[in-house]
């Protein structure tokens, strides 16, 4: 096995304070002596999710077991997707802007043809469904759980129950072609073929199209953490990923 030095482009914060996290992880079990200081399986955690290195990469470079590195990876992402904001809290947050944007991104998985229910037709490809708030100017408030890549976004909107927290909570909402019937604080384009709209419907479209495109900054960032790019993992350990990749963002958006 060869062994390779790489750089992992987050921040000292991020570090700490997972490093913090796993620290206190520790305590609450009682755990006396492990292979790695919290700081060493901090940056374990961080090279698999930001830079996508596999089991065997890490274990070769930290000196550790394959299993070893599984299990310490598995315990921070558990610790790390329990402190994802839920959709609650992030309605108290999205009730201070002047408004959100709503849209669902495709997180592609290793599959099979044979799994239809990984299968988006709108991407023609497996993947996962994740669906993605904004506030105005495209950064991230929150992700959702993941579904199968063939659930269309409105179905995925209703299934989290986001049209009706955010009806209830009063926050307009801007959305694509794709949320059409959802209703509530839900705002999407006017339907039909262009030259079919009047001048005012096409310049509202034009308006919320510059608007929604926002939400794109969102969805590179959260790739920007290598591994969602192609996820290799069991499908139900896709929502923890997103959830831990979703902590670890905030904590490095208010640090900065």
């Amino acid at each position: 096995m060869l062994v390779y030095p790489s750089g992992i482009d987050v921040s000292t914060s991020t570090l700490r304070y997972l490093s913090a996290c796993l620290r206190t992880r520790r305590q609450e079990r009682g755990t006396r002596w492990r292979r790695l200081s919290v700081g060493g399986q901090a940056l374990l955690v961080l090279a698999h999710l930001r830079s996508g290195h596999t089991y065997a990469q890490l274990a070769a470079e930290f000196d550790i077991g394959t299993t070893t590195a599984y299990r310490y990876i598995a315990e921070a992402i558990d610790v790390l997707a329990a402190r994802a904001p839920s959709l609650a809290d992030t309605m108290k947050t999205a009730s201070t802007k002047a408004f959100v944007i709503l849209d669902g991104m495709l997180l592609p998985i290793d599959r099979i043809a044979a799994d239809r229910p990984f299968y988006s037709g709108k991407h023609k490809k497996h993947g996962m469904n994740v669906q993605v708030i904004t506030d105005p100017v495209g950064r991230l408030l929150w992700a959702s759980p993941a579904l199968p890549g063939a659930a269309h976004d409105i179905k995925a909107a209703r299934t989290h129950g986001i049209i009706d927290a955010l009806t209830e909570a009063g926050v307009k909402c801007w959305a694509d072609k794709g949320y059409r019937g959802a209703g509530g604080a839900i705002r999407v384009p006017y339907w039909g073929r262009w030259e079919t709209l009047s001048a005012g419907q096409q310049a509202d479209n034009r308006s919320h199209a510059k608007i929604r495109a926002l939400v794109e900054q969102a969805m590179a960032t959260l790739k920007t953490w290598r591994l969602l790019r192609k996820l290799r993992c069991s499908t139900t350990r896709i929502t923890g990923l997103v959830q831990a990749v979703l902590t670890l963002h905030l904590t490095c958006s208010s640090s900065d």
